[in-house]
């Protein structure tokens, strides 16, 4: 059986996709979200508390549906890269990506040769996505989305050669390292900031790279949506459940 992403016939068929991101090391909670009926989970290996044993059980997890397990890792090597596809993503995640060169080294650490640098061990993908090995190695390159996070100033200032990069599907603005890195931690309606959002936005608007954001909620995400975003994060498992966790308290009286 062939290796097809879903996530991609999505996008190419000019859908928006819809995904949140997990923190928590539990295949409970990543069930639970994929069953709710996100396009995509992002798990995080950067700032989540995950490592690859409960990584490789989060991405079985999503087999309730036809929710697309994405793996953020803690930085742009390989041998990050590695584990998280021979568990069963179908992307990868690449933080901090400021440059065409730093993009370039993100595609070929999911590309097995000699199109990239993969080494060879899919020992649980095949299972996860009901195929076998080397069926899944003849497909991965065309399943695997590679999708670079735009959070520093640097990124937003070599734009137009990050989207022109062979092989890169998605390109998320990251509100919150853009912030840091241009020294107005936060203040997200700083004239700075609102700038360099725009800067990057026409660019890869006008590329071929999906465009990919942050919404905090259903409005902000159709605001996006309505300029031009198609790959949108929607909260992280923190988020939902401390707002879910405080609606239900709120009204209720106190002693």
């Amino acid at each position: 059986m062939a290796l097809v992403n879903p996530l991609r016939r999505k996008l190419a068929e000019g859908r928006p996709v819809y995904g949140t991101l997990a923190t928590m090391p539990s295949p409970q909670l990543a069930q639970l979200l994929a069953g709710c009926g996100f396009d995509w989970l992002m798990i995080d290996m950067e700032h989540g508390a995950i490592g690859i044993e409960s990584a490789q059980a989060m991405i079985a997890a999503t087999a309730v549906s036809d929710c697309v397990p994405l793996v953020r890792v803690a930085w742009n090597v390989d041998w990050l890269v590695k584990p998280a596809l021979d568990a069963g993503a179908l992307g990868i995640v690449f933080p901090m990506i400021r440059s065409a060169k730093e993009a370039a080294a993100a595609v070929a650490a999911c590309r097995y040769p000699p199109r990239g640098e993969r080494g060879w061990g899919p020992f649980y993908a095949p299972s996860r996505w009901g195929t076998d090995a080397f069926t899944y190695t003849r497909d991965a390159d065309a399943a695997v989305m590679r999708i670079a996070l735009i959070e520093h100033v640097d990124a937003v200032a070599d734009i137009e050669a990050i989207v022109a990069t062979e092989g890169l599907d998605v390109t998320l603005i990251a509100p919150f390292d853009l912030s840091v890195s241009l020294g107005i931690p936060g203040r997200f309606e700083d004239p700075a900031f609102l700038e360099a959002v725009a800067a990057a936005e026409r660019v890869i608007a006008d590329s071929p790279v999906v465009l990919g954001g942050l919404a905090r909620d259903a409005e902000g995400a159709r605001a996006l949506v309505a300029r031009g975003y198609r790959f949108l994060l929607l909260a992280y498992d923190v988020m939902i459940i401390e707002r879910a966790a405080r609606a239900l308290l709120e009204p209720l009286p106190r002693g």
